[in-house]
């Protein structure tokens, strides 16, 4: 076997040129040879099959294995090859993969026009091939059942004919009779199946041996002769040795041509023979001039979403541009929504290859373009069928309406690695320094349409490369589901490394929205609402600030520690602040108001106070309750006239008895009425019999009354000389806990 690798640059040697003779001229500048291929062929000139190895396991100086130059390991026969028996069974194993990959490609793309293929050797008696890979020995046991059924069927007739007939001398002979009715039993009678059947355990080998095959690299068949296989315990002991020790015991029961080429075939399969007779006239070849779309195709199998999941548009997007991975999952800032979208980019690149400037940003454009494609879905009153099915899925709008936010959408790359000889499901973060892989308009603003940032993984190629050729559904979406968890959770790391988190809620009586609102400008980028409200529609905001320990100008990170102190005095005095990790929920460790707090009332707003003492403390509630109005009692003068336009604001009634005994109420939006004494309703009044009310209607409705204001501080009236009087102040100055 000869071991080639993509793209290396090998020197034209007379042993060179004779290995890729099949592949016609590739001769360079400069003399040297380069392969753009991935892939095996056979290459009759020389008698030997040649496998071409992806680039991938080339470092960043050139070397395979992190330490030959490929020029040595050429020719794998080779006495002076300088790989082990590890390394040497590594690039047998590899080999099946590759086969198996570029065919699940080939499936899956039928129209492509990347992988050249020629039909595989057949088993035959003409020439002999030097050495045989792995990959030949599987191909040739798979081959021999598609093509050899009726052989099967003949041997499985002869084996079975006779069986239930009795030989009855070695039964008489050999078996002891019993007597019942005076006629002899027979107990045990003999037939004619021999004790050990070396053709039938022939059979039960190879069935085992491509069972084997099926399930551990993906490779189909069929057959209709089902033997019960080895079991996998046993068998795993048959490929340390015992298969290879048992053919040998029964090496000289055959003589038919095709059970020892049988035979030989699953010898060869033990012992990863290098002699196996082969039709090589034809000639045959598997391989891929572009593999790094395959290796898209197989990362987009792998972690992407599936055919029909999420509309075209968003992976064939409208400037031209095609997103190699995109799929919806969990976002980042909040536990339970499944609405957001991950834009991924696979590499196929050497070892430790830098992602360049251009990948970076087409990166960033492909993220900006999800983004006003997902504005749209909610902008625009002509949607497509696809937005439309989109919007059904649950997709929430990526910007906040409230804080004019917007939700981080995750970003990565993903490039294959092969550090060692094993394959591992690990995916591994690319941890970088530059700061290329962020880009940004402002500075401590996480939360901001211009604020995008790129991650970067690695996976290990032989087992993304055989988890694609398996074909096994349940190992990959296993798989998938693992890899999209790890995505997020370090891509949430990350960003705890570099900004501090919070989740706030607004303090009693506080109008978040309007606070933010004022504060626009001081808390854009700051600050994003992704929690739904609660069942009593109180609401919960994300606040994230640039960490200043992460910032290397001494400068610019004393401008961000006073920023940041200057954000978090402002919010405070607003809204209740809990320090947390991104996407950690908080939310019940903060204090809930009161629904009637999220009903449009804020701490702003205007409390009528009217005071009730003793008996008529109760009576008046009772009263209130049942007329649903009071009044202001009012004489017609100028000085009183002045202060209705102030009491006309209220939205807010308290019946208290100058002590913490009080029943709050809310308002009718309607406002107040001044009606004459003489047709003024029976209600609640604040003096009786006086010319002039001012009537308020009290909103009485189920789940409006009533109102929990929490501990009142009342000392701003009950301290005043004329407490008995109506007196109007803002909610703030009454609440006992002020921020």
């Amino acid at each position: 076997m000869r071991i080639l690798i993509e793209e290396h640059p090998y020197q034209a040697t007379e042993d060179i040129l004779k290995v890729v003779s099949e592949l016609g001229p590739t001769i360079g500048v400069g003399g040297k040879v380069s392969i753009g291929y991935v892939g095996y062929y056979y290459n009759a000139n020389i008698q030997d099959c040649v496998f071409i190895l992806p680039k991938v396991l080339l470092d960043e100086q050139g070397r395979a294995f992190q330490k030959y130059n490929p020029e040595d390991i050429v020719h794998l026969e080779d006495r002076n090859n300088p790989l082990n028996e590890e390394e040497r069974h590594f690039v047998y194993e590899l080999s099946v993969w590759i086969y198996r990959a570029i065919c699940v490609f080939k499936e899956r793309n039928k129209d492509t026009q990347i992988v050249l293929h020629e039909r595989m050797a057949q088993i035959g008696h003409a020439q002999r091939r030097m050495s045989n890979t792995f990959l030949d020995i599987l191909l040739s046991l798979i081959q021999f059942n598609q093509d050899n059924q009726d052989f099967f069927f003949f041997t499985i007739k002869n084996l079975h004919s006779g069986h239930n007939k009795i030989n009855w001398t070695k039964t008489i002979t050999h078996s002891q009779a019993y007597l019942q009715s005076n006629r002899p039993v027979y107990l045990h009678p003999m037939n004619k199946r021999r004790q050990v059947n070396f053709d039938e355990e022939l059979m039960v080998i190879y069935f085992s041996i491509l069972n084997y095959i099926h399930h551990e690299y993906g490779f189909p068949f069929e057959t209709q002769c089902h033997y019960d296989t080895i079991s996998n315990q046993q068998f795993a002991s048959y490929l340390k040795g015992m298969g290879k020790t048992r053919l040998q015991q029964i090496r000289y029961k055959y003589f038919s041509d095709k059970a020892l080429e049988l035979w030989n075939l699953c010898f060869a399969f033990f012992d990863e023979a290098r002699q196996i007779v082969v039709n090589t006239k034809q000639r045959e070849y598997l391989l891929v001039k572009s593999f790094e779309i395959v290796f898209e195709d197989i990362i987009d199998e792998l972690i992407g979403s599936k055919n029909n999941e999420l509309p075209t548009e968003l992976k064939d997007q409208a400037d031209g541009k095609r997103v190699d991975h995109i799929y919806r999952y969990k976002a980042l800032t909040e536990t339970s929504a499944d609405n957001i979208y991950y834009i991924g980019d696979s590499k196929y690149y050497k070892r430790n290859t830098r992602i360049g400037k251009e990948a970076l940003y087409k990166q960033f454009t492909y993220a900006r373009n999800v983004v006003q494609w997902n504005l749209n879905l909610f902008l625009d009153d002509n949607r497509k069928a696809g937005q439309k099915v989109e919007l059904q899925a649950g997709t929430g709008m990526l910007r906040d309406e409230t804080t004019e936010g917007y939700n981080i959408v995750p970003n990565f790359f993903i490039s294959a690695k092969q550090c060692d000889l094993e394959m591992h499901s690990d995916i591994t973060w690319v941890d970088r320094e530059d700061k290329d892989f962020t880009s940004r308009q402002f500075r401590n603003r996480l939360f901001d349409r211009d604020t995008l940032l790129v991650c970067h993984y690695d996976v290990n190629f032989l087992y993304v490369v055989a988890l694609y050729g398996r074909k096994n559904e349940g190992m990959k979406t296993a798989w998938r589901e693992k890899v999209r968890a790890q995505f997020r959770k370090e891509i949430q790391c990350m960003l705890d490394n570099h900004f501090q988190f919070h989740i706030m809620t607004p303090r009693k009586f506080v109008d978040g929205e309007e606070v933010l609102r004022q504060n626009f400008k001081q808390v854009l980028g700051k600050v994003f609402k992704p929690y739904p409200n609660a069942p009593n529609q109180q609401c919960f905001y994300s606040l994230a600030l640039e960490r200043p320990e992460t910032i290397n100008d001494p400068k610019l990170r004393a401008t961000t520690i006073e920023e940041n102190q200057n954000i978090k005095q402002l919010l405070g005095e607003h809204f209740e602040i809990l320090e947390c990790k991104i996407g950690e929920d908080r939310r019940n460790e903060l204090t809930s108001p009161t629904p009637k707090a999220q009903c449009g009332i804020s701490n702003k707003d205007l409390v009528l106070l009217i005071t009730k003492e003793g008996v008529h403390f109760d009576k008046n509630i009772q009263l209130l309750e049942t007329t649903k109005r009071i009044g202001i009692a009012l004489k017609m003068d100028g000085a009183v006239l002045q202060l209705v336009e102030g009491f006309t604001k209220a939205r807010i009634l308290i019946i208290h008895n100058k002590s913490n005994k009080h029943h709050a109420y809310l308002l009718s939006d309607k406002g107040p009425r001044l009606v004459p004494a003489s047709g003024a309703p029976d209600m609640v009044v604040t003096k009786q019999h006086e010319d002039l009310y001012l009537v308020y209607d009290v909103d009485l409705t189920e789940g409006q009354t009533p109102l929990d204001l929490g501990e009142l501080n009342l000392k701003p009236i009950t301290k005043g000389g004329d407490s008995y009087s109506p007196h109007l102040l803002p909610l703030s100055r009454l609440l006992a806990e002020t921020p």
